[in-house]
Parts: structure tokens; sequence; C-alpha cells
């Protein structure tokens, strides 16, 4: 993620006109890499748990490992050693006040549709990154429009992530709850008719997720990455 943003943006003389949106933001970490390297980033965020400690985290740290949390203690399974679950962590291992003075970081709070489908917020952006988000959509086309929206043409949008679409059991659940679960391949076939052209696309080795190294049970994904460029705009429908 961070590479694609240098890779298309690393020669610019002043990072920080080039605006770089995360929505999806989680903890912030991602939007601060690339504060850090002198873009204007803003993170976005929905859950509150997320937010909470990203406040937290970013704004309440006055040096490196200065808070320990033990992460593994709420569970007694799949453990080696009792080292192991006991196993101590010291955050944060960057302080989040020392970024380039010319960069500016900022989070806000909110639904990504609903805080950036503005009429404000069209064309403000050069690249908008998503990682691990775009299956948080009960209707991903929504999510496209936003993302043409707030790019201009030549703009980019990179992302990386799985298709664990959120609200699938819940449309099952609830008849009147939408949601839409499309394929890779669909999904692909989707970014033509949403003003989008794929440059780079891969498959990333299997990820880890929440997983514990010393245990013996691990959750792993296999992410799809791609960047797209904005070629065209297009119009929100009025209903998907």
């Amino acid at each position: 993620m961070i590479e694609a943003v240098t890779g298309l943006y690393g020669d610019t003389d002043e990072r920080s006109q080039v605006r770089v949106l995360v929505p999806g933001a989680g903890l912030g970490r991602l939007a601060f890499e690339y504060a850090s390297l002198g873009y204007s980033c803003q993170g976005n965020e929905f859950s509150f748990y997320m937010l909470l400690a990203s406040h937290f985290i970013l704004n309440k740290s006055t040096h490196v490992g200065q808070h320990t949390i033990y992460p593994f203690v709420h569970s007694s399974s799949n453990w080696r050693t009792a080292d192991d679950m006991l196993r101590a962590i010291r955050i944060p291992d960057v302080l989040p006040s020392r970024l380039p003075p010319t960069s500016e970081f900022s989070m806000v709070a909110g639904e990504f549709c609903e805080v950036y489908s503005q009429p404000h917020e069209a064309k403000a952006w050069q690249v908008v990154a998503t990682c691990f988000f775009i299956d948080t959509a009960k209707n991903v086309v929504r999510y496209l429009e936003t993302i043409n929206h707030l790019l201009p043409v030549g703009g980019h949008w990179i992302n990386a992530g799985p298709l664990l679409w959120h609200f699938e059991n819940a449309s099952r659940s609830t008849p009147d709850q939408l949601s839409i679960e499309l394929t890779l391949d669909e999904l692909v076939q989707l970014l033509p008719k949403m003003g989008f052209e794929l440059e780079q696309r891969r498959s990333l080795p299997p990820t880890p997720y929440t997983g514990m190294l010393n245990g013996m049970l691990q959750y792993h994904y296999s992410p799809e990455f791609f960047v797209c460029r904005k070629v065209r705009d297009v119009a929100a429908a009025a209903a998907v």
C-alpha cells in the first residue's frame, strides 16, 4: 500500500500537496505512515472502539513503549507455553507526534459514504487507499461511487484485502437488510463501469489476522491487491 503511493507520487517536490484518504483506518497506523512520509493524509473510521483506541495512541502517547498490554491473555487455548500466552507488548513502537512539519494528519469519524459523498469532497483527493475495507459495504457499488466522487480524473484508488462481506449473514436473517456479495472476478468486471481502469493487480501471500505467532492456531487471508486509475466521472445512481 505504501510502495504503491510512493511509486506514483514519490518524486513529488511537495508531498504535502498530495492528499491521501484512508477509509476504514482502524487504529490509524496506515494513515500515520502516509503522513510520516510527508503526504497530507486523513483517516476515516466508523467504529467507536477503533476511534477510542486510535485517539488514545495518537494523542496520549509521549514516548515509545509507554504502554504495556497483554493481548493474548483472554484465551487459554492453543498455546505451547504459558509464557507465550502472558507475553507483554509495549506500544507505541513509534511516537505519533513525530511527523514532518509540512505533513498534515487527521482522523474523521463517520460512515464513509455519508461523510465523503458531500459536494465539497468532490475531486478533493489524489489517492484513496483502502486496506481490508471494501468488504464492510452493504452495497459495494455505493463505495465505488463515493471513491469515484472523491478522485479527479487521473487520481488513484489503491486497494488490498479480502472479500469477507460483513453483512452477508445479516441479509439472511433480516430480509429487508440489503447486502450485495460479489466474487473477486465480478468486482474486477465492475471497475470499468464505475469509471476505473485497472493498472496493477496481484494476489498477496497469506496474511495472518490477529495471529498469535507462537500459538497452535492461526487465521490467514489471501488478499488481493490492485491499483486503479480514475478515467471518467460516474454520477451516483438514485437507487442501486
